[in-house]
């Protein structure tokens, strides 16, 4: 009987269970909490904290790979979030995630103000500095592009890029850029009130001109041709984000429409983040390097967000101050929580402000210039 409690004692995770593994638990319930008391994007942190937990029980396997014993070929099929997981190593659920944030997406406000679109330029410098900075830390060409595109603010394009450059470190990237999209109106409003004055964030905008539907219509289309014609590597995430707002703005597949940004946008997202999390098993994840990236992502958003808001700045100051340099911050592309956030910072400076539909421009534009800065790292190091 004893022999008996004993070996059943031996085979449960509590016997093998390590340090590191403590670790990432614990981790992964810090991340719950975020996620569901204070209300930090659960739709993403719920689903990633959950893989990270599930992950990292010993001896459950739900990330083990298939495996085939050489003597008696017995197959074993691995675990159910492996099989999650191809769908991000191979660059299926990013592009899907795409199309339904396409759907999603009103361009309106980028066609009422083209200069928007260089506010979301603008913010993508925070990926070619961070590169700069991984190749400064010893990261390889691929790997450093990879790590650079989390200053994006776009999990679906720090995946995608990360899958097809530097898939051995896919795991922290796609950790920490879905975790630093979830921290965005923490990581953000101290960077916008430190670089602008009182002055500036009480500004209110002019109301935006309407954009006709032929406009609409046309936006996607063209969008696709001139960005895939001058970047085609970047024509995958490009052409599924402007297909989802052709559906929208169409108006005659009401139906496809719905399933993009309802069921088929819910099931990739809990696939997603459950493969995501999944994949930051305590072995792998609890490395120096990915502290460097750790770091670097920190980096990144910081640095897309100051240099969105140094050039609303300067567009304030030309414009005689008709712009508020606030919705700089919106040119990365978290849509639409970095837009939500000018819009709370501007409000709470200026009460009857609303900033919203004009930080929408630039933080549309950041999703394009994510999709192409994806596309420049792509056709330099894939």
């Amino acid at each position: 009987m004893g022999e008996a409690i004993l070996k059943f004692i031996q085979t449960t995770g509590f016997a093998s269970l390590q340090w590191q593994q403590v670790v990432m638990i614990f981790i992964s319930c810090v991340l719950l909490y975020l996620a569901i008391k204070k209300g930090f994007e659960p739709l993403l942190l719920v689903p990633i904290a959950f893989g990270m937990l599930l992950t990292n029980l010993p001896e459950a396997g739900l990330f083990a790979k298939q495996t085939i014993d050489p003597v008696t070929g017995h197959i074993n099929p691995g675990g159910l979030l492996r099989y999650f997981y191809y769908g991000d190593e191979l660059g299926i659920f990013p592009p899907i995630i795409f199309m339904g944030v396409g759907a999603m997406t009103d361009f309106g406000p980028l066609i009422a103000n083209p200069k928007s679109l260089l506010l979301g330029a603008a913010a993508q410098f925070g990926i070619f500095t961070t590169f700069l900075g991984a190749i400064l830390l010893g990261f390889t060409g691929q790997q450093a592009g990879a790590i650079g595109i989390i200053g994006g603010a776009d999990g679906p394009t720090a995946i995608f890029l990360a899958s097809k450059l530097a898939p051995e470190i896919l795991g922290a990237i796609a950790v920490a850029a879905y975790s630093y999209m979830a921290l965005v109106p923490i990581i953000q409003p101290p960077i916008m009130k430190a670089l602008t004055t009182k002055e500036e964030r009480v500004v209110k905008m002019e109301q935006l001109r309407n954009v006709s539907k032929i406009e609409k219509i046309l936006f996607p289309i063209m969008v696709t041709l001139v960005v895939s014609l001058m970047l085609p590597p970047a024509a995958t995430l490009v052409g599924m984000l402007m297909l989802g707002n052709l559906f929208k703005e169409s108006g005659v597949v009401g139906r496809l429409t719905d399933t993009a940004t309802n069921a088929l946008m819910n099931i990739v997202t809990i696939f997603l983040g459950l493969s995501v999390g999944a994949s930051a098993e305590a072995s792998k994840f609890l490395q120096p390097e990915t502290i460097k990236i750790i770091v670097l992502g920190v980096l990144a958003f910081g640095v897309g967000t100051a240099a969105g808001v140094i050039l609303g700045k300067i567009m304030y100051k030309l414009s005689g101050g008709k712009v508020n340099p606030l919705i700089g911050s919106a040119g990365v592309s978290a849509v639409p929580m970095a837009a939500r956030v000018s819009q709370v910072v501007g409000q709470k400076e200026n009460p009857s402000n609303f900033l919203l539909m004009h930080a929408m421009g630039p933080n549309v534009s950041g999703v394009i210039g994510s999709a192409v800065s994806a596309g420049v790292l792509l056709s330099l190091f894939g």
